[in-house]
């Protein structure tokens, strides 16, 4: 029997444990560069005990960016920060996956270049869903996401690269892999679902087609930085950022773990929405389906700890579990959970704001003993 802290081999890598940081927004790179900074490597150090981390969406071009103060990784300024914050994990005997990320619509016009319109795979607009953005002040604020346009044939080749350029920028930049975010609404999703998906040219219509740029990306960022230091985020089912169900959900992400089995990446990330989305869940059966057309690692994260993540292990539905929240009030979660110690409570006051505070002082079990 596998249990959730025994070693893991993850392709090249030798996982410590079957625990893996989830990522997690933070609003920490406030500065002109949109550069991690000391409290990053700090915060990532602090939490190496984890088999895996995998960042917080950084941005792959300044057209990607997506959330107020969320760092990128297109600029030699920003990849030079990477290089401190992966020192300092590594130093610590972590391992860390950036995730690399396009918002497309799920994005607003302060953030872009010179203000302009957000994009998506059609024009259809998410018109309930937020964002973190500025108002007309340059305040952060959370604003609602507007009507975005589609991109043109062009632009989606160009998205393509600039996953690719990130994920050579990443390994410059020291992180051992990078993670693409096609889960949650963001642009590889906004072509996946087929109510949103209604291009009529090689991107839209059929199942093929909605998955061919994530699969384009997929591909580009293997020839970058080969497959064995790809992951990849799915939310299948899952409805954040006004994502809609549509006709053939199931069998499009099949047909996608297919294909990404004959890739030979590192693994499949489910984002489950269960805990923080009313009535969403990854059916049983259809996780069973993806492993076994998938081949490879996957990672469950959703709402897990000790007791259910190693039950999902038990029961074949993940071979690692990710974990959000807990990690960013425990920097020493793992060895909490080891040992069943109980837990501090995280602070969503603090979860985007400036500063050490609810980012890099959460305490240590130990530090609370000998206070």
């Amino acid at each position: 029997m596998s249990f959730l802290f025994d070693p893991y081999d993850l392709g090249p890598f030798c996982l410590k444990n079957r625990i893996v940081m989830a990522p997690m927004e933070r609003s920490r790179a406030r500065n002109s560069e949109w550069a991690p900074d000391a409290d990053t490597a700090r915060y990532f150090s602090q939490r190496a005990s984890a088999g895996l981390i995998i960042t917080g969406s950084i941005a792959i071009s300044p057209w990607a960016r997506t959330w107020a103060f969320e760092p990128g990784l297109y600029t030699s300024t920003q990849i030079e920060a990477w290089r401190s914050v992966t020192r300092e994990v590594h130093d610590h005997d972590g391992l860390i996956f950036g995730q690399l990320r396009h918002g497309g619509r799920a994005s607003h016009p302060t953030h872009q270049p010179n203000g302009q319109q957000t994009v998506s795979s059609t024009d259809k607009g998410a018109e309930k869903a937020i964002v973190m953005a500025f108002d007309e002040k340059g305040q952060p604020a959370v604003l609602v996401q507007p009507k975005p346009r589609a991109l043109r044939i062009e632009e989606v080749s160009q998205i393509v690269s600039e996953f690719a350029q990130a994920a050579r920028n990443a390994r410059e930049g020291g992180l051992d892999g990078v993670e693409i975010h096609a889960a949650n609404g963001y642009l590889p999703d906004q072509f996946i679902n087929g109510a949103i998906n209604t291009r009529d040219d090689r991107y839209g219509g059929s199942r093929e087609n909605r998955l061919r740029f994530t699969l384009e990306a997929v591909d580009a960022v293997i020839d970058a930085i080969g497959g064995e230091r790809l992951g990849i985020r799915l939310s299948p089912f899952g409805r954040y950022n006004e994502m809609p169900a549509f006709d053939d959900e199931a069998e499009t992400y099949l047909t996608l773990a297919a294909e990404l089995a004959k890739r030979g990446i590192a693994f499949a990330h489910f984002s489950d929405q269960t805990r923080w989305v009313d009535d969403i869940t990854i059916p049983a059966t259809f996780l069973r389906e993806f492993r076994s057309a998938f081949r490879g690692p996957v990672i469950l994260t959703g709402g897990y700890l000790r007791e259910s993540g190693q039950a999902a292990i038990d029961v074949g539905e993940a071979d690692l579990i990710g974990i959000g929240k807990p990690f960013l009030a425990n920097p020493d979660l793992v060895e909490r959970l080891r040992q069943d110690l109980p837990l501090n409570e995280w602070n969503s006051d603090t979860f985007y704001t400036a500063g050490p505070h609810g980012y890099i002082d959460y305490p240590s079990y130990d530090e609370l003993a000998t206070a």
